[in-house]
């Protein structure tokens, strides 16, 4: 059993770690990347992009009801521990709003994986209108999609205009239950790099030639103006379309950009704002939420 070390979710199938003999079982592809660490405990490679997604898929195949989940090995491995909880919490926005039927939602930047919408779709049986502008990356989500028979609850819809969220992509008649958004964390290539670095020396492994444990592609980790410029696109264009989307919410992996975000939300008219904390091992991320319903 790998422990998850975490303050996840109550609701979360991760918070007391992977029991990796069962997730052989069910996956076997995954066996290859176990070996028994100097603890005697069974463990994986979490510095190795392979092992992880192995992980990952393993994981997807005995919780979630998914048989099929594969994407090139460049795109964005997603820890499925940490998306689930951001489902999670989402639920409970959505239960203390008395919104409980019939839950649309819309997954701006869904990836390759599609990694919202599936798990959405499992644990609430929520319909989704996931977008991206990458056309490959929809392409293998698109995939995923039609062989886990998911073509009915999930919809994919391709941003042509990468400096654009929801213009483009939402018609007249879209009317969601709330947005989600894993948004691009980085300025540049230069600065997800560091972080990368950073995070190997935090795993012990020391490389010469820098490897993304949970990869991804230029889309899916640097923006323009990093992080804090995607976000505050996407505060103002929500203010454009607060009639087709009851809440609004965003991952936020920098806690100094939340006053500024509560900031811009109160001069575009914003009737409630939220921070949901996170809590995942070592690090603490946050979702904030607002909504300009009565």
């Amino acid at each position: 059993m790998i422990k998850t070390n975490s303050n996840f979710h109550p609701k979360n199938k991760h918070k007391s770690g992977y029991d990796l003999e069962a997730l052989c079982k069910i996956y076997p592809d995954l066996l290859p990347f176990v070996f028994v660490n100097k603890y005697e405990t069974k463990t994986i490679d979490f510095a190795n992009p392979k092992a992880v997604k192995a992980l990952n898929t393993a994981l997807l195949f005995k919780y979630y009801n998914i048989t099929f989940w594969d994407f090139p090995d460049s795109n964005l491995c997603p820890p499925i521990p940490g998306r689930a909880d951001y489902i999670h919490h989402i639920s409970e926005l959505l239960k203390a709003s008395n919104i409980t039927n019939k839950i649309s939602v819309l997954d701006i930047g869904t990836g390759a994986s599609c990694i919202y919408p599936i798990l959405g779709y499992a644990e609430y049986n929520w319909n989704f209108v996931a977008t991206d502008v990458d056309k490959n990356s929809l392409k293998y989500a698109q995939n995923i999609i039609n062989k886990n028979n998911l073509s009915d609850y999930i919809k994919l819809r391709h941003q042509k205009d990468s400096s654009q969220i929801f213009k483009g992509v939402l018609v007249e008649e879209d009317k969601f239950s709330v947005s989600i958004c894993n948004p691009p964390f980085y300025k540049s290539e230069e600065e997800a790099l560091e972080a990368t670095t950073r995070k190997l020396k935090g795993l012990n492994k020391a490389e010469d030639k820098v490897v993304r444990n949970f990869s991804g592609t230029k889309n899916e980790l640097w923006y323009k103006g990093g992080e804090k410029a995607f976000i505050h696109n996407y505060l103002y264009e929500s203010s454009l379309f607060k009639e087709q989307c009851v809440w609004f919410t965003t991952l936020v992996s920098k806690k100094d950009l939340v006053k500024g975000m509560y900031a811009s939300l109160k001069k575009l008219g914003a009737t409630n704002i939220k921070t949901i904390n996170m809590g995942q091992g070592n690090k603490i991320s946050r979702i904030v939420a607002w909504t300009y319903s009565d």
